[in-house]
């Protein structure tokens, strides 16, 4: 039986994880990047050990360096979360070669599943509905035009290995398929370590329904309810309900026997995911499987009464599932993913400090965390803050009972998604109560969302994410490790003159200037769109910045000669920094 678990994640997961453990009865082992020292994973866990670097490629993307805090803590297994290593099949034949026990889907089903190429060949086989697509990865943004031509626009170009909508981009005209999919492969290689990416015809104005099972090693596989994941913004999802709302019998049937079909094929074993796109004409067509935990996995709990970090555990150990049949629905529930965004500037990642977090109660209202008033919020990785799980007996209430506990929420110091939400509670294309009024589908923010521009927010000075010195001291006699702030440090030896040239150096006193191109994020410069000393328009895209997983465009102020001030050598850079001048 499993004794001690290591987190390989960070945020609100782990912090999820973390006590999913404690009532399970196993100890919980966090692991940490220097910006994630002081994170609230990092103290809810029972230990923790560091994962010495910055970005995510150095710490939680490490195979190596999460083996090595594992043997370190004497671990005797390994939970992915979701994201990062979660649907890396090398990385669960690592833990299990390491002699760990891997908390998921065997290696070889993530391998079949995970990549959405094979799992596409896996549905066509068990009768799971398809659209046309490549039938394997293609080799570069030339190939996908090929196929944008032969079979028509829109086209999706999704990661082979990606997921969370991450990787995936949508391309509507010719003249932006090449440049799509180059942006699809670095936010591939950025999120997943992997790039290969694979072309699918594109839905217009679908709804994203999908269907969450658990396997055990007996070979039983359950499908524990619907989700409706709609409500998405660049292909990403921001508020998701269950069980999915306004599906046919007829819909829903199709859907969870897909998915059943599906993992017994696949000889699934923990818990995993079967996504659809369900068409405005009532098709249903199988999108890919997540293989793994998924963010919005609270809903189902709520509504099926089902804890599904204790069955993964409980798979893990060998033992069988507690549940032999879909369980049926019990009442409605939604979440509403809190993240560190602005919804009125095109949902641009938000870093900074949180100065005030008060949460809202109440029965039926959970949260799942990961931070906490003056928690601060890196731009080094994914945007999500919080969860806010509201809980009714019907839609109806669900609703309300949102309404109210969104009111009650109160976030400072970044900008959040708590006013978009409380505007899409009261919005009649989310809370319509009949399948024809109700108008949600995955591009209805981008098209349809006639408020977006009223919810700018004032955005406080970004904090960028501070890197640990380390050093070493004895304890007892026995070595260990030390981690300080560089502030810290800094406040202590550096020279007044040295901390004015370093705060000058990011950008922080630069005063802008006409024809100045500036971050519109905290993060990295990723690529020049447009050559040092070329002629530019007003508006024109001329570089890409990174931040939180996520890309954003930069655009020229005006009309001119650009001119670059800052490489593309994955240095941060704080928003509102001077990038280029167009003269």
């Amino acid at each position: 039986m499993i004794s001690r678990v290591l987190i390989a994640n960070r945020g609100e997961i782990a912090v999820r994880i973390a006590r999913g453990c404690a009532a399970y009865g196993v100890a919980s082992i966090a692991v940490y990047a220097d910006a994630d020292a002081d994170a609230l994973h990092v103290r809810v866990a029972d230990e923790a050990y560091a994962l010495p670097g910055t970005t995510a490629a150095e710490t939680y993307l490490s195979i190596e360096a999460i083996i090595a805090a594992a043997r370190r803590a004497n671990a005797d297994a390994v939970h992915p979360g979701y994201g990062f290593l979660s649907e890396n099949a090398d990385f669960a034949q690592a833990v299990i070669d390491a002699g760990m026990v891997w908390i998921g889907p065997r290696p070889e089903t993530i391998r079949a599943l995970g990549d959405k190429v094979t799992a596409r060949r896996l549905a066509a086989q068990v009768g799971a509905p398809l659209v046309q697509g490549t039938p394997g990865p293609v080799a570069d943004g030339a190939e996908a035009l090929a196929f944008a031509e032969e079979h028509g626009l829109p086209i999706a170009i999704k990661a082979a290995f990606g997921g969370g909508g991450r990787g995936l981009k949508v391309a509507w005209r010719l003249d932006e398929v090449v440049d799509q999919f180059a942006s699809a492969e670095r936010e591939a290689v950025a999120a997943f370590g992997r790039g290969e990416c694979f072309i699918e015809q594109y839905v217009p104005h679908p709804r994203h329904v999908e269907a969450q099972v658990i396997g055990d090693a007996n070979g039983k596989v359950v499908v524990v309810g619907t989700r409706d994941c709609s409500l998405q913004r660049r292909n990403q999802k921001v508020v998701e309900e269950a069980p999915a709302p306004f599906l046919t019998d007829e819909q829903r049937t199709s859907i969870e026997s897909a998915a059943k079909r599906i993992c017994e094929a696949a000889d699934y074993v923990s818990a995993g995911t079967v996504e659809f796109l369900v068409g405005r004409n009532g098709t249903v067509s199988f999108l890919e499987v997540n293989t793994r935990l998924q963010v919005e996995h609270p809903i189902t709990e709520l509504t099926s009464g089902v804890d599904l970090v204790r069955q993964q555990l409980r798979v893990a150990d060998g033992l069988p599932l507690e549940i032999d049949q879909t369980p049926a629905a019990h009442g409605h529930a939604i979440e509403f993913r809190i993240n560190a965004e602005d919804a009125g500037r095109g949902f641009l990642p938000s870093p900074g400090r949180i100065t005030r977090f008060d949460a809202p109660g109440g029965e039926g209202v959970r949260l799942d965390s990961g931070v906490v008033a003056g928690s601060t919020v890196s731009g080094l990785y994914d945007s999500l803050l919080a969860k806010l799980v509201v809980w009714g007996r019907d839609r109806a209430e669900a609703v309300r009972k949102a309404a109210q506990a969104l009111r009650e929420f109160e976030i400072e110091g970044v900008p959040t998604l708590l006013d978009f939400d409380r505007r899409i509670v009261t919005d009649p294309a989310f809370t319509a109560e009949t399948a024809a009024d109700f108008q949600v589908h995955t591009r209805w923010i981008e098209t349809e969302c006639a408020w977006l521009d009223q919810l700018h927010q004032p955005v406080s000075d970004p904090v960028p994410a501070e890197p640990l010195t380390r050093t070493w001291v004895e304890v007892d006699g026995r070595r260990v490790t030390l981690g300080l702030p560089q502030r810290l440090l800094g406040s202590l030896s550096a020279p007044a003159a040295d901390r004015a040239m370093a705060a000058e150096a990011t950008g922080a006193s630069a005063e802008p200037s006409a024809g100045a191109v500036l971050a519109p994020i905290s993060g990295t410069l990723v690529a020049w769109k447009a050559e040092d000393g070329a002629a530019v328009a007003a508006g024109d895209v001329v570089a890409v910045m990174e931040a939180m997983k996520m890309e954003t465009q930069v655009a020229a102020p005006c009309d001119g000669v650009l001119h670059h001030e800052v490489s593309v050598d994955g240095a941060l850079i704080t928003g509102g920094a001077r990038i280029a001048v167009v003269d």
